[in-house]
């Protein structure tokens, strides 16, 4: 059992905790017993059950390496305020392509609560993937990943610029739909269309201009109150379903 937070192992879990040690190692940790069963029923690669010493583990645990630490070392490495005391290493699984008439393009944003429910709204909706561009907050951040509530492990997630994916799912005849507040259509009057791509922007500045221009389609959701706008996970989420209705 580990009890020093000034052990080697303890040291690179540490680490993972940054954005660069992540990409680096090509792994990232996930926290609490449901995270780390959504992780293992998807398939995803456990290099190591990281467990606190008295926390009664799932009896499918034993199959994979497991390293015992002492609550000082646990709350050490963990991120969040009440940690159930198990976590996994995980390893960075990049989806071979994407695949499906629903994909949902991220331009830019930054906050991870926000980036994690749209993820988890995708799923939910049937959306078939999610691409991440530029300025996009890094999918395996601790916030997004407890955002997702699993969803990061069922739905095939890319981090690429998203002019080069657009002009791909343009070829193949996808409708491209951006989301703005200004020279656009009420997306429920919008014809529907059998292959979509949906872009939101940015929670501030909305979606990138050069963007913006390779649009089929411009929409926006009406404002019925006095609200200036809608969060972006709220919209994004209105307009997936819409979409898949």
């Amino acid at each position: 059992m580990i009890t020093s937070i000034q052990n080697d192992k303890v040291k690179n879990w540490k680490k993972l905790q940054k954005r660069k040690e992540r990409r680096k190692s090509g792994t990232f940790l996930v926290e609490g017993f449901h995270l780390v069963e959504e992780a293992r029923k998807s398939e995803w690669q456990l290099q190591e059950i990281i467990v606190q010493e008295g926390i009664e583990i799932p009896s499918w645990c034993r199959s994979l390496a497991i390293t015992e630490v002492g609550e000082n070392v646990f709350q050490y490495i963990s991120e969040t305020r009440t940690p159930q005391g198990i976590a996994a290493i995980v390893s960075i699984k990049q989806p071979s392509e994407i695949m499906g008439n629903y994909i949902l393009l991220i331009d830019a944003i930054q906050d991870p609560g926000n980036l994690g429910t749209i993820i988890r709204t995708a799923d939910a909706a049937g959306f078939d993937a999610v691409v991440l561009g530029d300025g996009t907050v890094d999918l395996f951040n601790d916030k997004v990943i407890r955002s997702t509530q699993g969803s990061i492990f069922h739905i095939p997630i890319t981090q690429e610029p998203l002019e080069s994916r657009i002009k791909s799912l343009q070829k193949e005849n996808f409708s491209i739909w951006a989301t703005a507040l200004t020279d656009a259509k009420p997306f429920h009057r919008i014809e529907k269309q059998e292959k979509v791509g949906l872009i939101v922007g940015n929670e501030g500045a909305g979606i990138h201009e050069n963007i913006l221009e390779m649009a089929n389609t411009i929409v926006n959701i009406p404002i019925y109150g006095k609200a200036e706008s809608l969060n972006v996970s709220v919209a994004a989420g209105i307009l997936m379903y819409h979409v898949k209705m």
